[in-house]
């Protein structure tokens, strides 16, 4: 089957090819170490690819189904990966700067040590997510699920967490992030 991977703004022709699959075809351009910045991959079916380094800067991930993933290293900075599902994807120093992960599923994902500097995780589901040694200076957590998640050496400064859930931050370690914006009921 062919398939055809274009930029989101101006639609212009990325990556092509015969594939199985547009994972397959993903997949092939990122072993190719192809530029995938800007492209269109909304609602793409990209369950357990292999993704490590890849790059996809700007990326429209939309809806997309990445759970199992291996994105390690990847670049998606202010990447649009908004109600994705990302469940037990592996994003272990990825750059997420600037992404939009609103309303996105990383249950049980691996974040470590990722860059989510300025990320919207509002709403995110992170429940048992690993977050270890992650920064999210100035990201914003309104609403997100952090139950169960592990943020040991996580970067906070700045970081919103209004109404999240699951979080448990000792108050003395609250002092040594002042600027951390917090509510009752977190």
């Amino acid at each position: 089957m062919w398939f055809d991977i274009v930029n989101r703004f101006t639609y212009e022709h990325i990556f092509a090819g015969e594939a199985e699959s547009l994972r397959e075809l993903v997949e092939k351009a990122v072993r190719q170490g192809i530029n995938l910045s800007e492209a269109n991959l909304m609602r793409a079916d990209l369950e357990g690819a292999n993704l490590i380094k890849a790059r996809l800067e700007r990326a429209y991930l939309f809806g997309a189904k990445l759970s199992g993933a291996m994105l390690s290293y990847a670049d998606l900075c202010d990447a649009k990966i908004s109600k994705a599902d990302l469940s037990d994807a592996d994003l272990f120093k990825a750059n997420l700067t600037s992404a939009n992960l609103h309303r996105a599923c990383l249950v049980g994902a691996n974040l470590s040590e990722a860059n989510l500097v300025r990320a919207d995780l509002i709403g995110a589901n992170l429940s048992q997510a690993k977050i270890i040694g992650a920064d999210l200076t100035g990201a914003f957590l309104t609403q997100a699920d952090l139950t169960d998640a592990d943020l040991t050496d996580a970067d906070l400064t700045r970081t919103e967490l209004l109404l999240a859930k699951g979080i448990a931050v000792q108050l003395e370690e609250l002092e040594s992030y002042p600027q951390i914006t917090m509510a009752s009921g977190v």
